[in-house]
Order: C-alpha cells, then sequence, then structure tokens
C-alpha cells in the first residue's frame, strides 16, 4: 500500500525567489511584447510604448537585483550544487534515462526514476536545465538588456556590426528562450505525484514522497 510521507524540500528563501522571479518573468514577457510590436498602432491588450519601456526597465533592474542576492545566497548556502551538473557516466545514464521517462515512460504510468532529497532536489534534466537557465540565460538577458538601457557603455562594434544590433538580436532571442521555457517549466509542474504536488511544495517548502508499506 502506497503512503505520502511529507519532507522538507524547498527553503523559504528560494521559495520566495523562484515567486518574484515568475512575477518578474509575466512582466518581462508582457511589456517586452508591448515594445516589439509598438509599431502595430498599439493592438489591444498592450501597453503603450513610453508604459511599457517604463515598466521592462524596472522589472529589468529589479531581476537583476534580485538575481544578485540569489547569487550570493546560493553560495553561502552552499545551494550552487542542487544545480551544478556532474560530469559522470552514471550521470549522463540517469539523465537520457530521466529524458526517456518524460519522453515515454509517463505515459505509460511508469514510476519515476528519481526521488527528489532535501540535499539533491532536481533529477539530472532538471540539473542541466535550471543551471543553464539560472547560469547562462538569466545572466546573459540581464547583461544585454543594461546594454540597451545604457548604450553609451555598448562596444562599438561586434564581429564587424554596430554593437547594439547584436547585442539587441541576442536580448530577443534569450526573451522567446526563456518564454519557451517558462511555459515547460510549468507543463513539467504537473508531472510529480499528482497534478498539483510540485506546485503545493513550492507553496509549502514540502515534497510528498511515495512510500510502500512492506
Amino acid at each position: 500500500m502506497a503512503m505520502a510521507k511529507r519532507i522538507y524540500m524547498v527553503p523559504l528563501w528560494v521559495r520566495l525567489w523562484h515567486w518574484c522571479n515568475a512575477a518578474l518573468f509575466l512582466t518581462l514577457i508582457y511589456s517586452g511584447a508591448s515594445l516589439h510590436f509598438a509599431a502595430l498602432d498599439q493592438p489591444a491588450l498592450l501597453l503603450e510604448f513610453s508604459v511599457a519601456r517604463e515598466v521592462h526597465n524596472t522589472a529589468g533592474i529589479t531581476l537583476a537585483v534580485l538575481f544578485f542576492f540569489y547569487v550570493m545566497f546560493t553560495i553561502r548556502n552552499r545551494e550552487w550544487g542542487q544545480y551544478a551538473p556532474i560530469m559522470s557516466m552514471d550521470f549522463l545514464r540517469a539523465l537520457i534515462k530521466q529524458a526517456k521517462f518524460y519522453g515515454v515512460d509517463i505515459f505509460t504510468g511508469a514510476p519515476h526514476p528519481y526521488e527528489p532529497k532535501p540535499e539533491a532536489r532536481f533529477n539530472p534534466l532538471q540539473r542541466i536545465t535550471y543551471f543553464g537557465v539560472a547560469y547562462m540565460g538569466i545572466p546573459l538577458m540581464i547583461l544585454t538588456g543594461l546594454a540597451y538601457m545604457f548604450p553609451q557603455y555598448a562596444p562599438d562594434r561586434i564581429l564587424g556590426m554596430g554593437g547594439l544590433w547584436p547585442l539587441a538580436l541576442l536580448h530577443y532571442l534569450l526573451g522567446l528562450f526563456l518564454t519557451v521555457f517558462l511555459v515547460m517549466h510549468i507543463y513539467m509542474a504537473t508531472m510529480g505525484r499528482t497534478l498539483t504536488s510540485d506546485l503545493r511544495m513550492m507553496f509549502t517548502g514540502y515534497h510528498e514522497h511515495e512510500e510502500h508499506e512492506k
């Protein structure tokens, strides 16, 4: 017989950063879309250009400040190890197994191949993805955004092109990538023990671990 055991998994400061980040991401997506489509005579539901610019800049600076403190906390609390991929054949095999679970096995009712623990919350696929987003995608997004806000500090030329244009293109592509990540992240959050168990964990901090009586 299966029984659910609650294990404290996610510290409060991580949950606060997670939900603040989510709100800022949505704000940046909305204001960014308003800026991108500003030439279309302000389509319905989008912000005016001047308002969108202020909202986008404010949300971007707030994201940068929160990210700085997040990195400091991950170093101080040794949270870094939760994200860093482990370069080994065992990790690679576990990564392939996890990808197979999400792509095939989950639709057959197979059990999750990885059971999270407080010292290792993320499965191998999550580690790779979150590491790329948190330590590469977000910093690049912040840096290219700051270059847009302060063009006087941007390089004059990059790869033979005007310095701001390549940075603007990279910022736009990163925005698309992180938007797709957010959608996939929400979808993957439904793949816990129940449809809402992972969502509840990000509010309460407790993971519902399934144990079987012998």
